[in-house]
């Protein structure tokens, strides 16, 4: 994991990929976070924090991960709000938090590991609080990037959405995204597959920032899917974005 961190600190910020995924998480944060003013926000496997700045546009941000070396490079970033833990065993107290954010972890856990990480997420939401998380999808899109981020298990929608509701929770929006990118994405790792998967070594250029003009390009094209999905949710793509309520006091989002 620390050589998927290592490659992806130097493409986060820039990659078209990671622009577009913000691009669709940040207003279901927005929506998420203004029903619990003022919103203390967690980032469950947070990497190098990237995402941080982003969340503490909504409230107090903090985030934990696994690894030291996604939370040095995040410290060195000027992060502090930052403890060493796992998903499994969330270090923080019951109730502490309005809003939990968890971004492409979950795929990295067989679905029995999965419903024990979301029982931590309800654990340490208080009453009503929220909880939005992007996870992998589709086994059909295994491909050389699942070497890379040891990928254990891609969702469907309905089988995430029985998931998030056993473990207390209501959804409220459960959307695929990506969807433009889908065509290509599907041909590449069809192809993958069938000429064997490469070693992480090799699949480190999966995660590679691309020329500037197509980089560009692709980063224009899922601002104008960012701009649909305010509307109106994806039929298919390869990763679902989830909102949900912790089950109690209910308040709508």
């Amino acid at each position: 994991m620390d050589a998927l961190l290592e490659a992806t600190r130097r493409a986060e910020r820039e990659h078209f990929w990671f622009k577009g995924f913000r691009a669709f998480a940040e207003p279901l944060v927005r929506r998420a976070a203004a029903v619990h003013p003022p919103t203390r926000l967690l980032d469950c496997g947070c990497g190098t924090g990237v995402n941080l700045p982003m969340l503490a546009r909504h409230g107090r941000a903090f985030g934990f991960d696994l690894t030291w070396t996604g939370l040095r490079f995040a410290a060195d970033h000027g992060e502090r709000r930052l403890a060493q833990g796992s998903v499994l065993h969330v270090p923080f107290r019951s109730g502490a938090f309005d809003l939990v954010t968890c971004f492409d972890v979950l795929q990295c856990l067989d679905p029995e590991a999965g419903e024990r990480v979301l029982a931590e997420f309800h654990r340490v939401l208080a009453p009503g609080g929220h909880l939005v998380m992007n996870v992998a999808a589709l086994e059909l899109l295994r491909g050389d990037h699942a070497v890379l981020a040891e990928e254990a298990h891609r969702y469907g929608r309905s089988e995430l959405h029985a998931m998030v509701e056993g473990a207390g929770f209501h959804v409220q929006r459960l959307t695929f995204t990506n969807v433009t990118l889908f065509p290509m994405m599907y041909t590449l790792r069809w192809w993958q597959r069938l000429r064997g998967l490469r070693p992480a070594a090799q699949a480190e250029r999966e995660i590679r920032v691309p020329s500037s003009p197509i980089n560009r390009a692709l980063t224009g094209l899922l601002a104008i899917e960012a701009a649909l999905l305010r509307r109106t949710d994806m039929p298919i793509g390869s990763s679902l974005l989830l909102l949900a309520q912790k089950r109690g006091i209910e308040r709508d989002a």
